[in-house]
């Protein structure tokens, strides 16, 4: 069956069915495409297509379908696309009254339709796996309030942090994350039925009501922005790609940190895997999955924005082209976020380790510098002192809190002996006492934060 012909005198080549056919991939939209067939359905009723006795037949008979098509019971066939192979299914059990089903819609309306609930529903799923890796996050840094480790810009020792201040940042990347996912479902929720082809249809379509039924807050302004808008789509997979980095970014510090170098992070053995020709090794691969799928989730967006840029209004068939990777987007990033939490929360931080990288560096000399403004030394002249200090620790190998207080008076007479104080790297931390600071107070204190957002968070959804 096709949802056109009349027109055509000649059969459409097997090839060319099999190259433009979509049911191979857009039948994920069966539960989303039976709900718009029954909304369309009871409008029909509404302004007089079809009879009571008619809408109760075709949506029952929907409903029957999309349990049969979900059940695996119904074989698709060789149709067109999900669209034709529905209507096809529904036409075959009522006969004419399926047939009438087709008025005042279009593929174009009614697909627009479809993938909007689709990604409405794929959003609150993302939204669901991004809590659960913040919680795994938040438990993992309760755990470790007092555990110091090396922060670092440009991967060199920078200054000494707590761990769960570090991983605090993870925490509001993904919360960032949560909240584009979020956005990018708001915009998604505007009803394009009654748009038809382009123009709008004929009937007096209530659009609102259809609107209502299906879940959407509104409706679209203009029916042919409506039928060729995928701008709702592209939000979805920014905002996907936008995660993906951030689970990239923890995945290579776990790659890095799970090295006999760093040993910041034990990971468990269920989380690894080993080498076919090296008996000794465990190996990051999970984190390294995560880092290496980002890419191709960033492609589907890539992709999706070349489709898109050279499309003149309204409908094009290369639209057809945004839902591979829209449901290749959705598996993927859903796996990452669960595999992530999974392999944190199984993970052993090292923290003595972590403790004695800190002490590696000379981490302290900033606070150093900072001394030295406080005994009333401008910050460039500071900063030029306690850079020659580290240099005579370089040449001794030795950390400042070694250096002889006398060769602090050779460079800056001005030193007393609470320099000591101020190197300890409990000291270090605790000095950055200000909020977004690493001292245990405050991290103590935006950790309890994070965790009564997250819990009002997960509660705001369960009542959603």
């Amino acid at each position: 069956m096709k949802l056109w012909g009349g027109r055509f005198e000649k059969e459409t080549e097997e090839f060319v069915h099999a190259f433009s056919s979509s049911l191979s991939f857009d039948h994920r939209l069966v539960p989303y495409d039976i709900a718009v067939s029954q909304a369309h359905a009871l409008a029909l009723q509404e302004c007089g297509v079809l009879s009571r006795d008619e809408a109760e037949s075709i949506t029952t008979a929907l409903r029957e379908i999309g349990d049969e098509i979900e059940g695996g019971d119904l074989d698709l066939g060789g149709d067109e696309d999900i669209h034709t192979t529905v209507e096809r299914k529904l036409v075959e059990r009522l006969g004419d009254t399926g047939a009438k089903l087709r008025a005042a819609r279009s593929r174009n309306d009614q697909v627009a339709a479809d993938l909007r609930l689709f990604l409405k529903d794929a959003c609150k799923v993302m939204e669901r796996h991004l809590l659960v890796l913040m919680r795994t996050i938040l438990e993992q840094a309760s755990m470790h309030l007092d555990t110091l480790m090396p922060g670092f810009t440009h991967l060199q020792p920078a200054q000494p942090v707590l761990l769960a201040h570090h991983l605090l940042a993870y925490f509001e990347m993904f919360r960032r994350d949560l909240e584009r996912m979020e956005e990018a479902r708001r915009l998604q929720d505007r009803c394009p039925l009654g748009s038809g082809a382009l123009a709008g249809v004929t009937f007096s379509l209530e659009r609102e009501s259809i609107a209502e039924r299906l879940g959407f807050s509104a409706v679209t302004a203009n029916s042919m922005d409506a039928v060729s808008d995928r701008d709702f789509a592209a939000d979805f997979l920014y905002a996907c790609c936008m995660a993906a980095v951030h689970l990239s970014r923890l995945a290579e510090e776990i790659v890095l940190w799970s090295t006999p170098y760093f040993a910041f992070v034990e990971l468990d053995e269920a989380y690894t895997t080993g080498s076919s020709i090296m008996p000794q090794k465990a190996n990051p691969d999970v984190a390294e999955l995560v880092r290496g799928k980002t890419g191709r989730i960033f492609g589907h967006l890539v992709a999706l924005f070349t489709m898109l840029k050279g499309l003149p209004l309204t409908y094009n068939r290369d639209l057809q082209e945004d839902k591979e990777g829209i449901f290749d987007t959705c598996d993927q990033l859903a796996s990452m976020l669960e595999v992530m939490a999974r392999s944190l929360a199984a993970a052993r931080f090292n923290v003595v380790r972590m403790k004695e990288a800190a002490e590696e560096g000379h981490a302290n000399a900033t606070d150093l510098a900072d001394y030295l403004v406080r005994k009333g030394l401008p910050f460039l002249q500071a900063h030029d002192s306690a850079g020659r200090l580290v240099r005579h620790c370089l040449d001794r190998g030795i950390g400042l809190e070694e250096l002889p207080l006398q060769d602090y008076r050779d460079v800056q007479p001005m030193v007393d002996e609470d320099v000591f104080e101020c190197l300890v790297l409990e000291a270090c931390v605790a000095a950055r006492d200000l909020p977004g600071g690493t001292a245990p107070g405050r991290v103590e204190r935006a950790l309890g934060e994070a965790k009564d957002w997250l819990e009002a968070a997960f509660a705001a959804r369960s009542r959603g």
